[in-house]
């Protein structure tokens, strides 16, 4: 049990995805592959962006962070739902908790300025070509990035702090595989009126801006492929975008839902499968995705397939 003083709390106990026996060790095993993918799909992704001249590009350094924080956030999440699958009552202390939380609100939030980056980044190119290179300077590149990383700080050192005043009384059972905030303010025994307004002021600044950022910059992108005369210039123009949209959507939609929301409106599978998405899902597909459609990394992939061949 967890007392009314924050002090002397022991930990939470987190319920999982699912309390079914039978499925603890299927799902085990499926997200046991699915990190392994993850792990390989993003290594692989930065190393080859590394290794791989024709892809020291903004684009590609953004898409090398991008898969740094993917691999990142995922991390925070997934070898501790995979231990819960393993035990019958798994306890995360407070401290663990409240590292947790910050992390993956502090990875998220970057992740999703990250997407906006790019979609300024991809604006510029189709938009700007003949400043583009003047524009997305290294400096620039590296600053965008500094950018999003503090903000994303910020916002996570802001939420965590103000979920972290709450007090948890007789009810420490968290109905979630991983410490997040919904959950937290469903469990809290104090009034979570001020930390649903900063929820709502200092995330939705993040993401909202964000979000805007991406609808702002593909408007322009639109615009300007509507009046690109021949076909195969439409089809080059939309293909360096359809990647990045894909995995736009997958962040975004099940994060609006999530998080712009009243706690009073939170219900615990629906929400858990949406978490799930983004926690776990898109990690795992945005290195994939961004290969599969991806010309330049085919080509780099080639290439440095024919060189050990050499060697």
């Amino acid at each position: 049990m967890l007392m009314n003083n924050q002090t002397s709390f022991t930990g939470f106990i987190l319920l999982g995805l699912t309390e079914d026996e039978k499925l603890k060790i299927p799902l085990f095993v499926l997200f046991l592959v699915v990190y392994i993918i993850t792990l390989l799909g993003n290594i692989g992704i930065m190393a080859l962006i590394s290794k791989s001249p024709c892809l020291h590009s903004p684009m590609y350094f953004f898409l090398s962070i991008l898969s740094c924080v993917d691999l990142c956030y995922s991390t925070i999440i997934v070898p501790n739902m995979l231990i819960n699958f393993l035990s019958k009552l798994h306890v995360i202390t407070y401290l663990e908790c409240v590292t947790q939380l910050f992390f993956f609100v502090d990875l998220a939030g970057t992740e999703g300025l990250l997407l906006g980056v790019m979609a300024y980044d991809r604006y510029n190119a189709i938009c700007n070509p003949l400043h583009y290179t003047v524009i997305m300077t290294k400096k620039m590149c590296v600053s965008l990035v500094a950018a999003a990383c503090t903000f994303g700080t910020v916002n996570s050192l802001i939420n965590t702090g103000f979920i972290f005043r709450l007090k948890f009384c007789s009810d420490n059972l968290i109905s979630h595989f991983y410490c997040d905030i919904p959950p937290l303010l469903k469990i809290a025994c104090s009034d979570t009126t001020l930390n649903e307004v900063v929820l709502f002021t200092v995330a939705g600044c993040v993401e909202v801006g964000s979000l805007l950022t991406i609808l702002i910059s593909y408007t322009y992108i639109i615009l300007a492929i509507i009046k690109i005369q021949s076909s195969a210039g439409k089809q080059k123009a939309f293909s360096t975008c359809a990647s990045h949209i894909v995995c736009v959507t997958m962040l975004y939609v099940p994060v609006l839902f999530m998080y712009l929301r009243p706690s009073s409106v939170y219900g615990r599978h629906q929400d858990k499968v949406a978490s799930l998405f983004y926690t776990v899902i898109t990690p795992m597909l945005n290195p994939i995705i961004y290969s599969l459609r991806n010309k330049d990394v085919k080509r780099a992939l080639s290439m440095l397939a024919q060189k050990r061949s050499i060697v």
